[in-house]
This record gives structure tokens, C-alpha cells and sequence, in this order.
């Protein structure tokens, strides 16, 4: 079966507050690629709520914001 035979007008569309809600999984595939260090403001509390989820609190930002954007992109690779 192709992609383009599965039927997923069925499927609710993701919006942004579900994703918000959505969970990274750890034990993930890393993807290797070079990281870059920055200064990014954060709120307070969404900075304290990861860092209180112990190590790989930047990982975890990383991981996030990386599915964000592969889930954003549209079919023309933008």
C-alpha cells in the first residue's frame, strides 16, 4: 500500500494546542547535526517547568521545537 492509498480524511487536523500538549517520547532516534549555542529568552515558568524535569531539559526544548517544525513544513519542503 502507497501513503497515497491510506484514507486519513477521518483524522482530526493538529492544532496548535494539541501539540502543545503532546508528549516527546526519550529514546528517540537522534538526528546527528551541528547545535549551535544562542541566547533564547524564555518565560520563567515554561524555562522552570523543563529544567524540574531533571536532566536533558535542553534536549527535550530541542526535540519540541524540532517536531514543531517538521510538522509545520509544507509539502513544497518550506
Amino acid at each position: 500500500m502507497k501513503d497515497s492509498d491510506i484514507d486519513l480524511s477521518d483524522l482530526p487536523e493538529v492544532t496548535p494546542e494539541m501539540f502543545a500538549r503532546a508528549v516527546v517520547r526519550r529514546g528517540l532516534k537522534e538526528i546527528k547535526s551541528s547545535k549551535v549555542q544562542l541566547t533564547v529568552r524564555l518565560d520563567r515558568d515554561v524555562l522552570d517547568w523543563y529544567r524540574s524535569r531533571g536532566r536533558g531539559y535542553q534536549t527535550q526544548i530541542n526535540a519540541l521545537l524540532r517536531a514543531f517544525m517538521e510538522a509545520s513544513r509544507t509539502p513544497t519542503g518550506r
